[in-house]
């Protein structure tokens, strides 16, 4: 049984929304974010980024960074940009992206639904961007971005999303990057919360390090209370039926080729399949993959009767990459940690790493054909994990649109 609960949310005035929202905190640079940031003073990069507003030359992890970013979102607070609502609410949010169209629930889950598995994870955190948002939702006293959970579609959830949608919105605005963001408030949470409670289970789809950071904050927020249900055991979500959403492939670049001639490498992943040069970067179809060497697209198809399509894992795209190329011939054992291999997802993703790879930025680049929803669902249901960067979801969630506070501490 899924659990969701309203809350008081904290959220900009409406004529402010577009000021205030932002990008999510981990989809972008230091200097990134200062330059979206700049002359902006609403942007809600200075509490998710909040070392932009600090010199250059000062560490991420530093305390003034998190103390920057509690001041900073007071005085968003102070000066009346972002307001709380005086009752519990639920909200409809929906995103436009061209001809791509998702609309989800804002609200909260329980921290014990993640712990427990009710919330089911494809992934696994690492520990040092875990510690951060921990830190950050700690030193703020509250869930500054939501973790984007998805469910398999259930029709009754549909009607009643069908029926608020048909109201005045709340806030509705063009994002710079050419998304609509249109949110609208529930008009019967009640209605909600029993339809939720029909589900047996809800997916991450993005945001582990959120979800596990919001538990992680919730275990440390609530010790010493006394209450066994409190603010700080539930966090900020949206949820989203599975059919309407948008997996993009997450892309590699390898920086360098192992000690390899180009002409070597490009033999031996020949012994792997059908190889033959392309001017087509992107993949058609599973089982196949492109990659740039030397200012040159090839196709790679592995051979069909190679791949153990009954594993949920190891017939990933992803996988096929992992344990047929990066590591046994470039050496890349564990991508979450390697220095060697980056990676890059998006609408504009193979154009990018051509460009880096034709600069000297990377030596090898690697398109992919998206992991779908379905493969993750089977992943997650299997309680197994997939490679890291397996899935690219867009158009990415505004932060800043809601806040939910975990304590009275944090108040307007």
């Amino acid at each position: 049984m899924v659990r969701v609960k309203p809350f008081q949310a904290i959220h900009p005035k409406p004529n402010l929304a577009s000021l205030v929202a932002s990008v999510p905190y981990d989809v972008v640079t230091r200097s990134e974010a200062q330059a979206l940031a700049q002359g902006n003073p609403h942007s809600f990069l200075h509490v998710i980024r909040p070392e932009i507003d600090l010199p250059d030359d000062v560490d991420l992890h530093d305390d003034s960074v998190y103390a920057k970013a509690r001041s900073n979102l007071e005085q968003l607070l102070n000066d009346g940009v972002l307001i709380q609502d005086a009752e519990p609410g639920l909200f409809i949010y929906r995103q436009v992206q061209g001809d791509h169209i998702q609309t989800g629930v804002v609200c909260c889950c329980h921290v014990d639904d993640y712990r427990n598995n009710i919330i089911k994870k494809h992934e696994r955190t690492r520990p040092d961007k875990e510690d951060d948002r921990t830190r950050h939702t700690i030193t703020l006293r509250a869930n500054a971005g939501p973790v984007f959970l998805t469910y398999r579609d259930t029709p009754s959830i549909d009607q009643l999303v069908d029926h608020d949608v048909n109201q005045r919105p709340l806030f509705h605005f063009n994002a710079p990057d050419g998304v609509t963001h249109t949110v609208w408030r529930v008009s019967d949470t009640n209605a909600y919360v029993t339809a939720f409670e029909q589900i047996p289970s809800t997916y991450v789809a993005d945001g582990h390090h959120r979800a596990a950071s919001a538990a992680r904050a919730g275990t440390e927020l609530g010790q010493n209370r006394p209450s066994s249900d409190q603010e700080c055991d539930w966090f900020l979500t949206v949820l989203f039926p599975a059919s309407q959403l948008q997996i993009l492939a997450y892309n590699r670049v390898v920086v360098d080729l192992n000690h390899q001639q180009p002409e070597v490498l490009l033999e031996a992943i020949s012994q792997l399949g059908e190889v033959h040069p392309t001017e087509k970067p992107h993949p058609a179809e599973h089982g196949l993959i492109c990659f740039y060497l030397e200012s040159q697209w090839y196709e790679l198809r592995f051979n069909p009767e190679s791949i153990d399509t009954k594993n949920p894992i190891k017939s990933l795209d992803v996988a096929l990459l992992q344990d047929r190329i990066l590591e046994p011939l470039l050496d890349i054992e564990d991508p979450r940690t390697d220095q060697r291999i980056k990676f890059v997802g998006g609408h504009q993703a193979t154009e990018t790493m051509a460009k880096m790879v034709d600069q000297s930025q990377g030596s090898i680049a690697f398109s992919l054909y998206p992991t779908s929803i379905e493969q993750l669902l089977a992943v997650s249901d299997a309680d197994l994990m997939m490679p890291p960067k397996s899935t690219w979801f867009e158009p990415k969630l505004r932060s800043g649109l809601f806040v939910h506070a975990l304590d009275d501490e944090l108040s307007t």
